[in-house]
C-alpha cells in the first residue's frame, strides 16, 4: 500500500543543506502534519495541536539556530503520532495508540502492511536524509557534532516540571557535559535537568543510529515548551544557544 500523496513525499525538510558549521541540527518531532490518507488519525484539531502531536516550538527554534550558526537543520515534516522517528520502528510505541491519556483512533488495529507503509514512507526517508548529509560531510572532511532538538510540556501526569532545559546524554558525550555545565552556570542548576525530564536510554533511536556508529559527539536538548511557544521566546532561546554551543564545543575539545 501507498500512504503519501505525491506532494507529501518530501518528509525531511532540510534548511541550509551543506552548511560548513560543525553542528548538524535535527528535529525528530518538529512537524505536526498528518498524511491526508490518515484523515487526521481520528483526532480533533485541538488534540493535533497539543504536545502529543509534535515538539512545540522546535521548528522555529531550529530555523533560528540554523541561521545564527550557519548550520544545516533537518526536521521531520509529519507528526510523531504518525510514527515517532526517535523510536526504533520495530517498537510498538513507535506508532502510539494512546499518548498522554489521549486515544489515537487512527493508530488502533493497524495491519502489518499499514505499519510498514509508515516506516517506509515517513521514518526511513527522514533518517536517510540525515545519513546522506553526514556522508557528504565525511567526504568533505568536515567535523560534525549532532544537536537533536526537542521540547517538553511544562506539566505531565499531574506534576509540574521546573526545568527550563534538559540535557539528555550517556557517559560518552563530552559535549553534552559541557553544555550542561554552561547552561547551569547561566540559568541555575535547579533549572537545567541532567537526564531530566527524560533520560537517554534504549528508547532513543536517532542519536544511537547516527552519532555512535560514526564516533560523533552529540547533544540531545530538551527545552520547556512555554519558553519557545511564541516567536519572541524562540528568538531568545535560539540567541542563547547560538552563543553557548560553540563555547561548549570548545570546552569539549571540539574547536
Amino acid at each position: 500500500m501507498t500512504l503519501l500523496a505525491p506532494d507529501q513525499r518530501n518528509v525531511a525538510i532540510v534548511l541550509n543543506p551543506g552548511a560548513a558549521s560543525p553542528f548538524l541540527l535535527l528535529g525528530d518531532h518538529a512537524g505536526r502534519e498528518i498524511p491526508t490518507a490518515l484523515g487526521g488519525l481520528g483526532l480533533p484539531a485541538d488534540e493535533r495541536r497539543r504536545h502529543i502531536a509534535w515538539d512545540i516550538g522546535v521548528a522555529a527554534l531550529g530555523q533560528h539556530l540554523s541561521t545564527a550558526l550557519g548550520a544545516t537543520f533537518i526536521r521531520q515534516r509529519f507528526s510523531r503520532l504518525v510514527i515517532d522517528c526517535n523510536r526504533d520502528p520495530a517498537r510498538a510505541d513507535a506508532i502510539p495508540e494512546v499518548s498522554d491519556g489521549t486515544a489515537v483512533p487512527g493508530n488502533r488495529g493497524l495491519s502489518a502492511a499499514e505499519r510498514r507503509a509508515r516506516v517506509a514512507e515517513v521514518a526511513e526517508p527522514y533518517h536517510a536524509a540525515i545519513a546522506a548529509e553526514l556522508d557528504a560531510r565525511t567526504a568533505l572532511g568536515r567535523p560534525t557534532t549532532l544537536v537533536s532538538l526537542h521540547s517538553f510540556t511544562p506539566h505531565m501526569d499531574g506534576l509540574d516540571r521546573p526545568w527550563r532545559f534538559g540535557v539528555l546524554h550517556a557517559e560518552d558525550s563530552a559535549f553534552s557535559r559541557a553544555v550542561l555545565a554552561r547552561l547551569r552556570a547561566q540559568v541555575g542548576a535547579g533549572l537545567v535537568g541532567d537526564n531530566a525530564p527524560y533520560s537517554m536510554d534504549d528508547v532513543d533511536f536517532t542519536i544511537p543510529r547516527h552519532a555512535r556508529p560514526r564516533g560523533l559527539d552529540y547533544l540531545e536538548l530538551e527545552v520547556r515548551q512555554d519558553l519557545i511557544a511564541r516567536a519572541a521566546g524562540q528568538r531568545q532561546v535560539a540567541g542563547r544557544l547560538a552563543e553557548l554551543l560553540p563555547h561548549a564545543l570548545a570546552d569539549a575539545g571540539g574547536l
